[in-house]
């Protein structure tokens, strides 16, 4: 009784606008695994809510981050939007090896410029966040995209955004992350049969 009564404490205590960032955030992670379209749209109330919350957290890369996600997301609406009349869904790509050291090469110098720019604000963990940051830019260029390998880079940075929303006492955040983690596996597994598919 006891474990309810603090489960009902906690869940009250939380932020109403932190939990609608959280559903409609997952909804849209889920979607976007299972290459339904209707994931941006969802995608685009999520990161409205999230800039709000991590300009309060003063994760500032996150935020500017959100704002990012924003623009990609009806960029993403309408690249997925763009199929061929015969084909039922936009086709799954392939990462090539330019676009590997390119995105690699930009994480880095990214990451370095943003983190010593946050150094000198009171930006938590500023390098950490704007590796995170980086990371995501990337990821989510390739998720409108539709390049299959969007997920593995999602696995990476999403576990470490838990650790990091822990500290920051988000956690709701935090464990819609994890959720992430598990969804975006899950969407690299699909995705892979999509792009076997359409290799036949």
């Amino acid at each position: 009784m006891e474990i309810i009564h603090t489960l009902q404490s906690w869940w009250q205590s939380q932020s109403k606008l932190e939990l609608a960032g959280v559903i409609t955030g997952l909804l849209c992670v889920y979607l976007a695994a299972k290459n339904i379209i209707w994931n941006w749209p969802l995608a685009i109330i999520s990161v409205v809510i999230y800039i709000f919350i991590f300009f309060d957290s003063h994760l500032f890369a996150d935020m500017g981050l959100q704002v990012y996600f924003l623009v990609t997301n009806i960029y993403g609406w309408y690249f997925w939007s763009k199929k061929s009349p015969i084909e039922e869904k936009t086709p799954v790509l392939r990462i090539k090896r330019k676009e590997v050291i390119l995105s690699a090469l930009a994480i880095v110098i990214f990451t370095f410029i943003l983190g010593s720019v946050l150094r000198y604000t009171t930006a938590s963990f500023p390098f950490l966040d704007s590796f995170c940051t980086a990371c995501s830019l990337v990821a989510q260029i390739f998720l409108a995209r539709k390049v299959l390998e969007n997920w593995l880079i999602w696995i990476f940075v999403d576990v470490i955004y838990v650790g990091v929303y822990i500290y920051k006492h988000l956690h709701p955040t935090a464990v819609m992350y994890a959720i992430y983690v598990g969804i975006a596996l899950l969407g690299y597994i699909d995705w892979k049969k999509d792009w076997k598919k359409q290799a036949m």
